[in-house]
């Protein structure tokens, strides 16, 4: 089979894509990737990905996309898929809708996290929803990692039940093995954390939708207490990044935190950074099902997190970690004391997470559940 995965920025390949590829590989498909260009192109061709960049629209700017419409049809037709896998919101749009219009016998969509939410105004949401609605009319399978969202898109009419698939998220659990993360010892002398600090961390796009606004809140208001309280933020703002950024509520945590936030930027070495780390915290208003979550679990850390979608499908409250309010700096500080005061039961939550991730999130399994799924559609397609 002839397969094209499409989404929006090379990051997004590069971070997210890859272990799908590489199955779809190991069974002699070949698979193409698309995306706008950018700077990891050129080093994943050289890994041996094929890789075509056309210009996607990120917004809906209706000139942008119709654009971005038109140059994916004349590309699909060009190179004749049988199937064409989208992913990330305007880009699923954009290519489902040149996919069907290009004859492409099979469109499947991944929601890693439906844009609309609980906690954004009602027309706000009703608008993304329709855009879903909207894109269902292209779509035939939808993948979700959440298993809420999959409800959601039946309840909403999004795609009858028949079209919707729950195949999770997972990571690669032997480079997310304690063992083989490396000296944490070492990784705190490079960033010149102290042993006997209480590290806080956060992995992510350092915008306001994930929650960092409320993070550095909460974070401030316990620093004067607990002097052994350290930050560290993992991540940076894309440049094509939409959402709005946290520069100012930044600027603000590292005058009261002084050296005690530790701002790496991107990075690659996230294993090695998380083995550091007391406590993860990601308190986002929306998401999918969070890889950054996993992750942190995989390297037995306990998990703080906001009552949403997928986040509290991952962590079991008081288990393996606390579920708060959405952007509630005070409901944030306050768990956070918790850890503080007793990281002894932190780190048994911790290593309770570990069990939890190697038993359910193995992308392994997440990558043969969705090779079975189009290998069972294509058959259908072919006994029509």
């Amino acid at each position: 089979m002839k397969i094209c995965q499409l989404c929006a920025v090379d990051i997004t390949l590069k971070n997210f894509l890859l272990p799908l590829i590489d199955g779809m590989r190991s069974c002699n498909w070949t698979v193409i990737a698309v995306c706008s260009d950018g700077p990891f192109v050129s080093d994943l061709r050289e890994r041996g990905y094929e890789i075509d960049t056309i210009p996607i629209a990120r917004s809906m700017n209706p000139v942008k996309a119709i654009y971005s419409i038109l140059e994916l049809i004349r590309y699909f037709k060009r190179e004749r898929f049988d199937i064409v896998h989208v992913h990330t919101p305007v880009a699923a749009l954009i290519g489902r809708i040149a996919a069907k219009l290009a004859g492409v016998p099979l469109v499947i969509y991944t929601a890693h996290g439906f844009y609309f939410h609980d906690n954004m105004p009602w027309w706000k949401y009703k608008l993304f929803l329709f855009m879903e609605k909207f894109g269902g009319y292209f779509t035939d399978l939808l993948f979700t990692q959440s298993a809420e969202d999959a409800d959601v898109a039946v309840s909403e009419n999004i795609l009858p039940k028949s079209q919707v698939m729950v195949i999770g998220n997972g990571v690669d659990v032997e480079r997310f093995d304690p063992e083989n993360a490396g000296s944490s010892e070492k990784t705190r002398v490079e960033l010149g954390i102290p042993r006997e600090s209480f590290v806080l961390g956060f992995t992510g796009r350092l915008v306001r939708e994930k929650g960092l606004v409320e993070f550095l809140e909460a974070a401030t208001e316990l620093a004067d207490r607990f002097p052994q309280l350290w930050i560290l933020l993992v991540g940076e703002r894309l440049v094509s990044d939409h959402a709005g950024g946290v520069e100012k509520q930044l600027a603000v945590a590292r005058n009261i935190f002084g050296a005690r936030l530790v701002s790496t930027g991107f990075r690659e070495d996230i294993p090695q950074l998380l083995s550091i780390i007391d406590l993860f915290c990601l308190p986002s208003w929306r998401e999918g099902m969070p890889r950054s979550i996993i992750e942190a679990m995989m390297l037995a850390k306990p998990v703080l997190a906001t009552d949403i979608r997928g986040s509290r499908e991952e962590v079991v409250a008081e288990e393996t970690g606390l579920i708060v309010t959405p952007q509630s700096p005070e409901a944030l500080a306050g768990a956070m004391e918790r850890f503080l005061l007793n990281p002894e039961w932190g780190a048994r939550l911790g290593k309770n997470g570990r069990k939890r991730a190697l038993k359910i999130y193995d992308e392994r399994r997440v990558v043969a559940m969705q090779i079975d799924r189009i290998d069972q559609e294509m058959l259908r397609l072919e006994s029509r």
